[in-house]
């Protein structure tokens, strides 16, 4: 393992973050806070920590292995966490602990949308926008970023793309180059983010809550810069703008590259997860209305049409926007959403969940050993469109789905013996290994009640749920340190 050479990555990759606490201050000034210094002095102790682990090991130059690249983004990860947690830490508003500043920044990283702050609409205009800029940052990916605007690291580059980017075929790659790649991916982002702010701003909101709502609608974060979500605004056009970029950032980016490039939708067509992704939102959209509108929690057709529609979207790819309580919703509906989120966005894309990838081949892989039942000796392969999937790449969606389990039972039981009770407990790990925000029972709002404890615990599972389980799960295993 290079040591050297993941130490001058990370130093690096520090004091580029560092220079995201910037565009605050500047928010600041046009807001008049009183939040400058502590994103200044956020900013040079970042700088200064990132430059004190890059000027010892400056001028060595070593090419990345597949190993050292799951460690930097781990650690990375994690450093970034801590780092991102500074402004809360040191401003006075919000008023909030070490452990729920951490939480903030890493739900936020994460594109979680998980939070433990209220009273948001009194909050800084500077810490509103942090929050916000935060989840856009996370939703590609800050290595991605990195690879793509610092030459430097194009060495060894794809061991760090392979490590951050999620998706069970992490080889494919939309141009030659590693760094084109990235930037490619980055210019489809922020065109979206473009996009769906002037739509918010042209629909009604405010210049600055149409920027900040893009920057999280596109993150598939869920942040929101007022108490009441998507809800504040009473708008049904705000949240059809919301429903169409959700559903966009949820495919994958590499579709919208192919059809940005052949300029036509024949990508989409042809996808058999993205048209497993629209059945699978368009049914839960439609049970959602009409259970809504059958037990009258809106007593009109539209209303129930609207909210349904909105929240189905908005679980679905784990977003985590809310128009109303839905944790607070009739019957199975809060629950079957919330499973919805186990699903979640296409691989390749800023959501959460397993991917929707992986639960079709699971569902190929259930049919094809039933079709084994009744003919023992057949060669079925599982295959996605026209294509076999290798045997390799089954596998590893099993050994994923079933490490998946594993760690949430795990943590769902530790949650549960720190005094939650259990559909706070299942639900809070749900939400937060999802990536999804919102969970039941006491998290239905915010995660505020839960204990410090409790709050590693989700920190934990919203990195497990970021770096998609084996990324962060192998640097715990012996082996991997062995030389």
């Amino acid at each position: 393992m290079r040591v050297k050479a993941i130490q001058r990555i990370l130093g690096l990759l520090l004091m580029l973050f560092s220079f995201t606490m910037l565009p605050p201050i500047l928010v600041a000034l046009i807001y008049d806070d009183a939040t400058i210094v502590p994103f200044f002095s956020a900013f040079c102790l970042t700088f200064i920590i990132g430059m004190v682990f890059w000027l010892p090991v400056r001028n060595y130059r070593a090419d990345l292995k597949l190993r050292d690249g799951f460690v930097v983004v781990v650690m990375f990860w994690t450093v970034l966490g801590l780092s991102g947690s500074l402004p809360f830490i040191l401003s006075e508003q919000p008023s909030i602990s070490v452990t729920d500043s951490v939480f903030e920044a890493m739900s936020g990283l994460t594109t979680t949308g998980a939070t433990v702050i209220t009273g948001l609409d009194e909050l800084p205009k500077s810490i509103l926008y942090y929050r916000q800029q935060l989840q856009w940052l996370g939703g590609m990916g800050i290595i991605v970023l990195a690879v793509a605007v610092l030459p430097m690291l194009g060495i060894g580059g794809m061991q760090l793309y392979r490590a951050e980017t999620p998706g069970p075929m992490k080889d494919n790659k939309l141009t030659p180059r590693i760094t084109e790649t990235a930037k490619a991916l980055w210019y489809i982002y922020l065109s979206l983010t473009v996009a769906c702010g002037l739509a918010y701003w042209g629909a009604g909101m405010s210049g600055f809550d149409a920027l900040s709502h893009a920057f999280s609608t596109v993150a598939i974060g869920g942040f929101s810069t007022h108490d009441q979500s998507m809800g504040y605004f009473n708008s049904a056009l705000i949240e059809m703008i919301a429903v169409v970029f959700m559903l966009l950032a949820g495919v994958n980016y590499a579709l919208h590259f192919l059809a940005w490039r052949g300029r036509s939708l024949s990508p989409y067509r042809g996808d058999t997860e993205f048209k497993f992704y629209a059945v699978v939102l368009l049914s839960a959209a439609a049970i959602s209305t009409l259970y809504l509108y059958w037990t009258m929690t809106f007593d009109s057709l539209p209303s129930a049409l609207h909210h349904g529609i909105f929240q189905a979207v908005s679980i679905g790819t784990t977003a985590g926007f809310t128009t109303a309580e839905y944790h607070n919703w009739p019957g199975f509906l809060p629950a079957m959403l919330l499973l919805m989120s186990f699903v979640g966005g296409c691989a390749g894309s800023t959501g959460g969940g397993m991917k929707v990838i992986r639960v079709v081949m699971l569902l190929k892989q259930g049919m094809r050993e039933i079709l084994r039942l009744v003919h023992p000796n057949a060669q079925i392969p599982v295959k996605i469109g026209n294509k076999a999937v290798s045997d390799r790449v089954v596998d590893s969606v099993w050994g994923f789905f079933s490490l998946y389990v594993v760690s949430y039972c795990i943590m769902s039981m530790v949650l549960a013996a720190t005094g939650l009770d259990l559909v706070t407990s299942f639900s809070a790990v749900a939400a937060c290994m999802n990536n999804l925000g919102p969970g039941l029972g006491d998290v239905g709002a915010n995660y505020a009640s839960v204990n410090d404890f409790g709050k590693w615990v989700l920190c934990f599972a919203m990195l497990l749920g970021r770096l998609e389980i084996f990324t962060l799960l192998v640097l715990l295993t012996p082996a991997f340190w062995r030389k």
